[in-house]
């Protein structure tokens, strides 16, 4: 905000007294906010503001296209849990980091989309260049500002990264005209942040706490179920604390994976359409359903009219929209997951024991693991997976693209610490789990990154492979190759008569002269008896790697909740 009041400090005054060009004013906003890196690609209308990043050295992360420039930022900021800032250009820059945007929206990533715009006296005229980006991300940002005078840049900035991160998070665009980027105004970022419209509720209800630990009282089967909305309130020490203290079993969702450690004996794994026979059916037997922070997605749920048919349901949740959207609650609370869990841990009272119900749930995680059966030299992806867990002691930030690989390494990579799991869960992005490994990999340079993607969604935004180059990042790329559009070919197996449309590859590009094209190290292996070796190789090598594992072709995902079925419906449970 742009106001001639006299500064309260030096540091303020001489800010006050300094002559800006629009472009200086947003970067020393983010300056001022904390950001360390930018990711984005420069272009006509935002060249102003490119201009300033080079004057001011400030760090720039140039992604080979816009795609992987705002996935890259949705990686760093789920393992930061700052808002990742994205910078493109106008028209098509714009347009293609809207799909990044959508994936934020759905997966509560905070984010800061900075969008140069044509210039003001021609917007509307369908310029060289325009897109009506307002109109475009309205329905999957938090918020979008369109700036349209130079007094209003600094404030709008300082409110875009309060509504980034405040309440649920989520992405917030700004997009700047590139005459209000050139013109002269002056900084001030003093003016605090009050948007009387916007006020989330952090602070849960005592008496809908109270409400909840007297239903838990009483409760026999009792089952919390954990959503991303614990790591995002950095919660997991609370949420450990009060399931260890009341000896309550915990079923995650994908996103909430590494909220409670996934080698604790409370822990039953992902529940939902791929989840565990343990922790799908301990929801449906359930008498009383606690949800942390999950949205009730239909792939967690399944049909609604056979989701925890016998459970008496409370839902915490800092988002009032998500509470009885999907299913209905007879316990809401209103507030942010780590306060709440605090409250929580702090209840106490007569509790019943529930020693039938966890010998239960116990006797499910024994009778009906996961499973896979070995064939000779063929590699099975769950194998792979193990291994890499193995190899990695789960000392690893693992990303994924979506699919079938996706899902094996929900099920078979333990999260035993919070912020080591990145994938895209709501949208279902291809292309998504390399660039967003970048990001981790820039947010956690000590920490092995790990990116497990598919032959199909790798080649989405294989084009990165040049920042790895540039910067010597050391992310580790596991292609599970298995010739196809797995997931797809899956389901058309399943539900359209074997009838395998567009979903085979019977010519695949050479994964390693590709990598080697970009001075990557290359490492493939199509024999079970040499991937050990293989991946100890990769993970050995200090610089980046891609290591192609050649899987079992017509290997399925099991257990499997059909389309139209309940948790007790599941499919290819097998063992017993």
């Amino acid at each position: 905000m742009i106001h001639s009041n006299e500064a309260a400090t030096p540091q303020a005054a001489e800010n006050k007294q300094a002559v800006c060009t629009g472009s200086e004013i947003l970067l020393k906003a983010l300056a001022s906010e904390g950001v360390e890196v930018i990711f984005g690609y420069p272009g006509g209308a935002i060249l102003p503001t490119y201009d300033e990043i080079y004057k001011l050295g400030m760090n720039h992360i140039l992604a080979r296209h816009e795609q992987g420039a705002i996935h890259a930022a949705e990686g760093y900021a789920r393992i930061t849990q700052k808002p990742g800032v994205c910078i493109v250009t106008s028209g098509p820059g714009a347009t293609n980091v809207v799909t990044g945007i959508a994936d934020a929206m759905m997966d509560s990533l905070p984010m800061v989309v900075i969008t140069g715009q044509v210039a003001t006296k021609v917007i509307g005229t369908d310029a060289f260049q325009e897109a009506d980006m307002l109109g475009i991300t309205m329905p999957i940002t938090k918020h979008n500002f369109q700036i349209r005078s130079i007094e209003e840049l600094a404030q709008t900035v300082k409110e875009a990264f309060h509504i980034a991160v405040s309440g649920r998070p989520g992405p917030v665009l700004i997009d700047l005209p590139k005459d209000i980027s050139e013109k002269l105004g002056i900084f001030d970022y003093e003016e605090p942040v009050h948007l009387p419209g916007y006020q989330p509720t952090v602070k849960p209800n005592k008496q809908q706490i109270r409400k909840l630990l007297d239903k838990f009282k009483e409760a026999k089967r009792p089952v919390l179920l954990v959503g991303a909305g614990v790591l995002h309130a950095q919660a997991s020490e609370e949420l450990t604390a009060f399931a260890r203290k009341f000896q309550i079993p915990v079923a995650q969702t994908l996103l909430g994976l590494g909220a409670f450690p996934g080698e604790e004996e409370l822990h039953l794994g992902m529940a939902g359409m791929h989840g565990t026979y343990a922790a799908n059916m301990a929801l449906h037997k359930s008498d009383f359903l606690i949800n942390i922070g999950s949205r009730f997605d239909d792939r967690l749920t399944g049909a609604l009219e056979h989701f925890a048919p016998e459970a008496c349901i409370a839902h915490i949740d800092i988002d009032p929209a998500e509470i009885g959207k999907n299913v209905h609650v007879e316990i809401p609370v209103v507030g942010d997951a780590k306060e709440a869990l605090a409250m929580l841990v702090k209840g106490s009272g007569a509790i019943d024991e529930h020693d039938e119900w966890r010998k239960q749930v116990s006797d499910w995680k024994r009778d009906y693991p996961l499973w896979f059966h070995r064939d000779g030299e063929v590699i099975k992806p769950q194998e792979l997976i193990q291994k890499l867990y193995e190899h990695t002691k789960g000392e690893a930030i693992v990303t994924t693209d979506v699919g079938q690989h996706q899902m094996w390494t929900a099920q078979h990579f333990k999260f035993n610490k919070p912020n080591r799991w990145i994938t895209s869960g709501g949208l279902g992005t291809m292309g998504f789990g390399f660039p967003a490994a970048i990001g981790a990999q820039i947010a956690e340079p000590e920490l092995p990154v790990l990116a497990i993607t598919g032959d199909a969604g790798f080649q989405m935004t294989l084009q990165e492979m040049s920042i790895l180059q540039e910067l010597d990042l050391p992310v580790k790329i596991v292609i599970v190759n298995n010739a196809s559009l797995g997931m797809v070919r899956q389901w058309q197996q399943r539900f359209h008569g074997e009838r395998y449309s567009h979903s085979l590859f019977p010519i695949q590009p050479n994964f390693a002269k590709l990598a080697e094209a970009y001075n990557i190290k290359a490492v493939k292996v199509d024999k079970l008896s040499m991937l050990d070796e293989a991946i100890a190789e990769t993970l050995a090598h200090p610089g980046p790697v891609l290591l192609e594992v050649c899987v079992a072709k017509e290997e399925n995902v099991y257990p499997m909740v059909c389309p139209g079925t309940g948790h007790h419906c599941m499919e290819g449970v097998e063992p017993s």
